[in-house]
């Protein structure tokens, strides 16, 4: 039988807390039988003083787990304080709609607080109603809380359209965060995202800066549609491209 997320960051954040770990077990207990919001701020904030900052550490099989229990869900290098804070939201029994519980969670958040949140997305109820704090993550101008909803994260993938997600992946190009981390960077390349990327290499190159091999990943099922293989070989016969279409 496969474990549920919640019961999966239970085990790993109670084995790794330990003498705070009666107190995490008492709190979540609280939280799951109708505790006031107030209940929910205090332990979230008094996560990283009970716990720490450390990485949660996870085995292969942890990895694995988490994966079974949702598909694409990779928590490695999430924090144990930010895995509590993940958790306590989860055993959480709210009175009324998650998604205003959240709003007003992300409204009065720090950058830490909010990484935690955003990480958290794949596994909460009602994925879509958070349409518009999403949206708020994906424009902020702290790097760490943008990649903590588009790295390593399988919700964009799951749950974004074909116009966000696009903008998604020009934006991480902008802000110099890494491609190869998003969660279903293949499985969702399409045309026009093709078109996009191949534009900003050009503007890439004609400004005299390099290009990221990653760029060329969703990119590569569709260089050979004519108005991009044109355009890719022009690039090519300029010296642009060498080896990353190959």
């Amino acid at each position: 039988m496969t474990d549920q997320p919640a019961d999966l960051l239970q085990r790993w954040v109670t084995t790794q807390a330990g003498d705070a770990a009666p107190w995490v077990t008492d709190q979540l207990a609280t939280l799951a039988q109708g505790a006031a919001e107030r209940d929910l701020h205090i332990f979230l904030g008094l996560a990283p003083r009970k716990l720490g900052k450390s990485d949660l550490v996870l085995s292969p099989a942890d990895r694995a787990a988490a994966d079974a229990a949702h598909a694409g869900w990779e928590p490695q290098g999430w924090s144990i304080d930010g895995a509590a804070r993940v958790l306590g939201l989860l055993r959480f029994k709210a009175q009324r709609p998650f998604a205003q519980v959240f709003k007003d969670l992300r409204r009065t958040a720090d950058a830490g607080e909010m990484i935690a949140l955003y990480r958290g997305l794949p596994l909460y109820p009602e994925p879509e109603t958070l349409d518009f704090e999403v949206g708020e993550g994906l424009r902020s101008n702290l790097k760490p809380v943008f990649e903590a909803i588009a790295h390593r994260n399988p919700f964009p993938r799951d749950h974004f359209d074909q116009h966000r997600w696009n903008h998604m992946i020009l934006k991480a190009l902008f802000v110099g965060s890494d491609l190869g981390p998003i969660t279903g960077l293949k499985d969702r390349a399409n045309p026009e995202l093709a078109r996009i990327l191949v534009d900003y290499a050009q503007e890439r190159w004609a400004a005299g800066r390099p290009v990221s091999e990653e760029l060329w990943i969703p990119v590569r099922p569709f260089a050979d549609a004519p108005e991009i293989r044109s355009r890719l070989d022009r690039a090519r016969a300029e010296g642009h491209l060498e080896e990353a279409l190959q």
